[in-house]
């Protein structure tokens, strides 16, 4: 498989099959959505366009980065999220980063958002589609986000080679800056725990995917056998 790890603004062309990453923490908590029953998740391009959506749907649960605020029900906190009944909801979500991803590559025939929660379902996908070309979007801190091309690396190798030991990356993400940040309360809207469960291998069986709907972005959960 030929392989390439990108940053946001290096992205010139269309890939053929995207794989946006943003392990701390935004496709860790689209993950622990899924987990908790959530129908789909709407990637928001802006927190305005969050705010729309939930307008429009207030039925809709709406979330973004640090700090609580006025209209979001939630904020992008894996801890804070995984006692949060979503049975049969929609969940609107705004980052900093991994939106934006996955927004950057919205052209893409296949898009799957990925961390570490979801690294061996989203590498048994790309087997299965038999997919040779594959662009990995390090999507934090401008692409320097190790934890991010750690995990990114981690899923290209486990294409190819199923016995990967994944230590090694593991430890580069607990090593982090965005790890760091986190456990020393620096970001703002997190929980003690978010880092551990960002470092969770394999927590859950899906894969998650990323397509058009309605004039929308829209994730749903892959189950993977």
């Amino acid at each position: 498989m030929d392989a390439r790890f990108l940053a946001i603004p290096d992205l010139v062309d269309t890939p053929p099959v995207a794989v946006v990453i943003d392990v701390m923490r935004a496709y860790t908590v689209a993950a622990w959505a899924f987990a908790r029953g959530a129908e789909k998740i709407v990637l928001a391009e802006s927190l305005d366009d969050a705010l729309a959506l939930k307008a429009r749907h207030p039925d809709w649960v709406a979330l973004k980065d640090g700090p609580p605020a006025p209209g979001f029900d939630a904020v992008n906190s894996p801890a804070m999220l995984r006692s949060v009944d979503l049975g049969g909801r929609t969940v609107v979500q705004k980052t900093t980063a991994g939106t934006v991803g996955a927004l950057a590559v919205k052209d893409a025939p296949l898009v799957l958002c990925a961390g570490f929660v979801v690294a061996e379902a989203t590498a048994r996908l790309l087997r299965e589609r038999g997919s040779d070309r594959v662009t990995f979007v390090v999507t934090g801190e401008d692409g320097r986000a190790d934890e991010d091309l750690a995990c990114a690396q981690y899923i290209a190798r486990r294409v190819t080679e199923a016995d990967t030991d994944a230590a090694e990356f593991l430890r580069r993400g607990a090593e982090s800056r965005a790890a760091a940040e986190l456990s020393e309360g620096v970001r703002q809207g997190s929980h003690p725990d978010d880092v551990a469960l960002c470092l969770e291998l394999d927590r859950f069986p899906f894969a998650m995917v990323a397509t058009w709907e309605d004039s929308l972005m829209v994730l749903r959960p892959h189950p993977i056998p």
